[in-house]
């Protein structure tokens, strides 16, 4: 693979991934897609310049087609709202997002062209459960089991840099979308007209709209400035029950009924956790570099989401 415009895609059937994609064949790159569904990423990724077979591992014949990109993302990794998060899901987790990302290294260390930048992905989850204050990429990592996944999956990105490939770990926040993610479900009751904070409400939300999410995986890729780690949030979080208020405004919905943490939690378990507490992330690399948001204001994403 000669040609400098060839990205390598992991992850690329996801919410992010298919934005990112046609995101980047827009602007003119080969999007190689790895995937575990070759046929699922050939209906729902379009376009792409070729579709290989690919499983979270250390090594696969694969691995040849990184010898020569321009760079890689790697967006992949299973879901924490997929099950509940028992001790045999958390390793299950933890095993396929920090494997996969090592395979991915060890296939670049192992390349005679070597990428030019490697996009990792993490969350704000890094941070762990926090107070009000507001926290840039310098701040500590917290103690939480997501915290610990993030960690480890950013160190294992990382080793990367000793091989000579610019790299860019981007921590994202709640991704806003009205078709798939998060918003959906938290839309519901709201149609329903039993939509409320979750309490106790004070707790902070780190959001961001799906097109600057993906601008800012843009910007890792493609200015040279970025390296280490990078917050992928809006610079407006909000507390829950203020991201409950613009919900309902912008949906004409009163947002009234708040639900219980405790309830969250015999529905939920553990994942309730996130729900109930949170982090008051900024993204201040993104801003340093020059990134300008299309939307910074939580109520004109919502409204925007709304409208489509």
């Amino acid at each position: 693979m000669s040609n400098p415009k060839h990205i390598v895609v992991t992850g690329a059937t996801g919410l992010i991934g298919k934005a990112l994609c046609k995101r980047l064949i827009e602007q003119g790159y080969a999007v190689v897609v790895f995937a575990r569904d070759v046929g699922k990423a050939r209906a729902v990724v379009p376009g792409a310049a070729e579709y290989l077979a690919w499983q979270p591992a250390e090594s696969g014949s694969w691995g040849s087609a990184i010898d020569g990109a321009h760079a890689v993302i790697n967006l992949a990794g299973p879901s924490l709202a997929a099950k509940r998060l028992t001790a045999e899901y958390k390793r299950y987790v933890r095993d396929m997002r920090v494997i996969g990302t090592r395979g991915l290294v060890n296939a670049m260390a192992n390349a005679a062209v070597k990428p030019r930048a490697f996009v990792s992905s993490s969350a704000v989850g890094y941070y762990g459960f926090r107070d009000d204050t507001p926290l840039d990429e310098g701040a500590s990592p917290g103690g939480d089991f997501l915290a610990q996944l993030c960690q480890a999956w950013e160190q294992e990105a990382l080793k990367a840099m000793a091989h000579g490939v610019r790299t860019t770990t981007v921590r994202t926040g709640l991704v806003l979308d009205g078709k798939e993610g998060a918003l959906p479900q938290l839309m519901l009751p709201f149609k329903l007209f039993v939509g409320g904070p979750i309490l106790p409400g004070t707790q902070w939300m780190s959001w961001i709209h799906l097109v600057d999410e993906v601008g800012i995986i843009m910007l890792a890729l493609e200015d040279e400035r970025t390296r280490g780690p990078i917050n992928a949030t809006a610079p407006t979080p909000q507390r829950n029950r203020d991201f409950s208020k613009a919900l309902g405004a912008a949906m004409g919905r009163p947002a009234l009924m708040p639900v219980p943490g405790f309830a969250l939690r015999i529905m939920v378990g553990e994942l309730a956790d996130g729900l109930t507490t949170g982090q008051r992330v900024l993204p201040k690399k993104a801003q340093d570099l020059g990134y300008q948001f299309k939307f910074p204001e939580l109520g004109q994403a919502l409204r925007e989401i709304v409208s489509n």
